[in-house]
């Protein structure tokens, strides 16, 4: 299975916000980016994605999974984007800043340190080991 990194504001919709939505989820819309749309079509039911704030944090600070594959984005009027739905799953007892991330020679290759302004990344089994590791979650 494939692992992922999506990004959001925390002000628009944080952690907080996905894990009030329990077992129902919540739609990751509003991508607007081809490369972005490209990895949410490629995403499957079961995997799952690290949960990226944004803005002044730049954090990893959770993990979710999708459950319902891509399909279009309601809020996309021209019918060019796609979404997916996710749920939370486990907050990072000690959030991994993108500093973090980029000082980890390891993580050099990353997306996130290469492309980070990219809101749907790919992530290696390598780079999911690793950024589970520093936030303390056992995956």
């Amino acid at each position: 299975m494939a692992t992922w990194l999506l990004k959001t504001e925390p002000e628009e919709f944080s952690w907080d916000d996905q894990v009030k939505r329990g077992a129902k989820g919540e739609a990751w819309t509003g991508v607007r980016n081809f490369t972005a749309r490209r990895h949410l079509k490629e995403m499957k039911k079961g995997e799952h994605a690290f949960f990226y704030h944004t803005g002044e944090e730049k954090q990893v600070v959770g993990i979710v999974e999708v459950i319902r594959e891509s399909y279009h984005d309601p809020t996309d009027e021209k019918g060019v984007f796609l979404a997916v739905d996710v749920k939370a799953g486990k907050p990072f007892p000690k959030p991994v800043t993108l500093a973090a991330i980029k000082a980890d020679a390891s993580l050099k290759e990353m997306a996130l340190a290469k492309y980070p302004r990219l809101s749907v990344q790919p992530v290696t089994p390598q780079e999911w080991k690793a950024v589970c590791k520093m936030g303390g979650v056992k995956d």
